[in-house]
């Protein structure tokens, strides 16, 4: 048995042997190259419309700043301004009357305001009128009320919106105007 085993050994070991021969080598080299570049040209800044930096802050003056600005991808427009701010004025004047010992004068003064007239009206002490005081003073208002009624009727609605700040109502007419027009480009 020792000699079959013997035997078996060598066939199979010759076997393997032969089949040893017969094996194909491959090597393989592979080499990738790759190239590439990126450039990026910035011919100007993107657009900006900056608008204007205006203040008043000081407490004396009775101004307000207003500004704004537009940019769209071919035109920018910016622009400010003050305004004149007429209840202050009206404020400081009454008060600078009333200093001055001219009490009647600051009253009147601050009744041209509606609202202050009103509550002069209802408190039972008209404003001064023509240099009239006390019921001299309502009777005069009381003829007047009734000249504005006549006037109110005849008068339109309308006429009496654009009278008031016409100077304001330009400037907005000519800020959306510009709007409009740049959104249409």
């Amino acid at each position: 048995m020792k000699l079959l085993l013997i035997l078996l050994t060598l066939l199979i070991g010759s076997a393997v042997y032969a089949n040893d021969d017969d094996t194909i080598y491959t090597d393989t080299n592979s080499t990738i190259t790759s190239n590439g570049s990126m450039d990026t040209t910035i011919n100007s800044p993107p657009p900006s419309a900056i608008s204007p930096q205006i203040s008043a802050s000081n407490s004396d003056l009775c101004t307000v700043g207003v500004a704004g600005a537009v940019q769209t991808q071919i035109l920018g427009i910016s622009a400010g301004r003050t305004v004149r701010d007429m209840n202050c004025e009206k404020l400081k004047n009454a008060k600078t009357m009333y200093d001055m010992g001219m009490k009647v004068a600051a009253v009147s003064v601050m009744c041209q305001d509606e609202r202050v007239f009103d509550a002069m009206m209802n408190a039972g002490t008209p404003c001064p009128k023509d240099g009239l005081v006390g019921d001299q003073a309502r009777l005069a208002w009381d003829m007047e009320a009734v000249k504005d009624e006549i006037k109110r009727d005849q008068n339109d609605v309308i006429r009496k919106m654009f009278d008031e700040n016409s100077e304001t109502k330009i400037g907005l007419g000519v800020i959306f105007s510009t709007l409009a027009f740049l959104l249409l480009l």
